[in-house]
């Protein structure tokens, strides 16, 4: 069994600004924008990824 921590992942979707929450293993931005292919699909542009463990 892998332990996840809760981690708030601020990005780019297309230019406009967002974030989301998602389980993660480590703080690890190839983790996050797996995380983020799976909500978004890999169409969108998604820059400026930035991961911190949320509070």
């Amino acid at each position: 069994m892998t332990t996840t921590t809760k981690y708030v992942i601020k990005y780019k979707l297309n230019g406009e600004r967002r974030f989301e929450f998602a389980q993660l293993q480590n703080n690890d931005v190839e983790e996050a924008k797996q995380a983020l292919a799976k909500i978004h699909g890999t169409t969108d542009n998604i820059t400026d990824i930035n991961v911190s463990k949320a509070l």
